[in-house]
């Protein structure tokens, strides 16, 4: 069976991107790994004390995270696919080459927004870090307008 991860952010266009992967894994007889990777700094906020640390905040922020990805998996094994997920915290591109190599897969599914440019620049682009570091093959979907 194909190992396929598939990074979701529970963006507008996550549906298109998990009903892209769920064809590419129906043609190849795949299996979905979903991963959410969430932000390390969730909790903290500035104000006039400084930065501070809100636990309540990350804990109910992950918690409705995990949520919304139970039913994504729930969705895609609806559709008979075998499907899994994990939702970690961290440095996104890392996270999501750890997981690939922890499941041995054989593709990472990424969507393309079609933003370049000076967006890349100010804000950076996943699915660019993810296509100069893996070792293994990255599908990018067009996922916009």
């Amino acid at each position: 069976m194909i190992n396929i991860i598939l990074p979701v952010d529970f963006g507008e266009k996550t549906d298109r991107l998990v009903e892209a992967a769920v064809q590419f894994a129906k043609q190849v007889n795949g299996k979905l790994n979903l991963i959410h990777v969430a932000p390390t700094d969730i909790g903290f906020a500035i104000g006039d004390m400084g930065y501070q640390y809100f636990p309540e905040v990350e804990e109910n922020e992950i918690r409705q995270e995990l949520i919304l990805l139970n039913k994504i998996n729930q969705n895609i094994l609806a559709q008979d696919i075998d499907c899994e997920h994990l939702l970690k915290q961290g440095n996104a591109v890392d996270v999501i080459l750890d997981y690939a190599q922890t499941k041995n897969a054989d593709f990472i599914v990424m969507g393309s927004h079609g933003r370049s440019g000076i967006y890349d620049v100010f804000v950076g682009s996943l699915t660019k870090g993810l296509t100069k570091k893996s070792t293994i093959p990255v599908l990018v979907i067009p996922i916009h307008d």
